[in-house]
């Protein structure tokens, strides 16, 4: 299964990426930054590569993270791996996807996903990024972020 319309996003929502715009104006938060990484085909890179965030994440000393992966199935591997990365290192994620084929993969860290399946028809459609994320679900997903964070503070 590939990325298709729904699930794929335009140039136009890049340049207007609603994480980035809402967690950098918010007063709230200190945003360090955006990671793109890629999907490698073999699962031994695919988890090479999770390690390296987990790692970066952890070097920059962040509090908590969004993660964002656009489609499903095949990616999934990564997101997985990302968010275990990330819990690995008691670094609270949340993450969004659609999920409503359900997630490849799951984990003891993934408590915190959000589905983007926007069409509530559990497949993808023909309307361009339908099912990507918008601004409602990162005001969501921020929301739980921001708990997890006070919450392990309190620890």
């Amino acid at each position: 299964m590939g990325v298709g319309p729904s699930t794929k996003e335009t140039t136009l929502h890049h340049f207007r990426d609603p994480m980035v715009e809402i967690t950098r104006k918010d007063d709230s938060l200190d945003f360090v930054g955006v990671a793109v990484v890629g999907s490698p085909q073999d699962n031994s890179e695919k988890h090479y590569v999770a390690r390296r965030i987990g790692v970066l994440a952890e070097a920059l000393g962040v509090d908590g993270v969004l993660i964002y992966a656009e489609g499903f199935g095949n990616q999934h591997v990564d997101f997985a791996a990302h968010m275990e990365e990330l819990g690995k290192r008691g670094i609270p994620a949340v993450g969004l996807t659609f999920t409503a084929n359900g997630l490849v993969v799951e984990n003891e860290y993934m408590d915190d996903v959000f589905d983007l399946d926007k069409a509530g028809q559990a497949m993808e459609t023909e309307v361009v990024e339908q099912n990507a994320a918008n601004a409602v679900d990162v005001v969501k997903a921020l929301k739980v972020l921001k708990t997890r964070i006070s919450t392990k503070r309190r620890r």
